[in-house]
């Protein structure tokens, strides 16, 4: 749209003018997003940060504060102690994740508190062999 509006034509009927000759040459036929729905947030207030939340959501990232995501990462670690194949890496799970929790326990970030204490790794090993033993009883008791 290199031309110039000429005196006195009303700008909308100008612009009308350019949009229609656009549309006749094509120029608005391979747009990116042609023929797709409208993005569902369109009523939601207006966010500065939009691009941010899109992209971290589109990549799969979540950003929560320090205490939270440990928290997190505490629980899946507790869940993927209970399905560890050995004892070793039960112990090596619960050791990662305690030494986590034990410096945001003397290192405090801002935000929440972590609410969490170092797994007793013994209890825990007693569980996964309480566990194991009883999904095998059931595999067998199903043979």
């Amino acid at each position: 749209m290199t031309e110039r509006k000429p005196p006195g034509v009303p700008f909308e009927s100008w612009v009308d003018k350019q949009i229609l000759d656009a549309q006749r040459r094509g120029d608005f036929d391979q747009l990116a997003g042609t023929g797709e729905p409208l993005p569902a947030d369109l009523d939601t207030p207006y966010d500065e940060l939009w691009w941010v939340r899109r992209k971290m959501a589109r990549e799969g990232l979540a950003m929560l504060p320090p205490s939270l995501a440990l928290r997190k990462e505490a629980e899946d670690a507790l869940a993927a102690a209970y399905a560890a194949p050995s004892e070793r890496i039960v112990r090596k799970i619960l050791t990662e994740v305690n030494a986590k929790i034990r410096d945001m326990m003397f290192k405090p970030p801002p935000g929440p508190p972590l609410g969490k204490k170092p797994y007793d790794v013994e209890e825990v090993v007693r569980e996964w062999r309480e566990r194991r033993a009883a999904a095998e009883a059931a595999a067998d008791s199903d043979v």
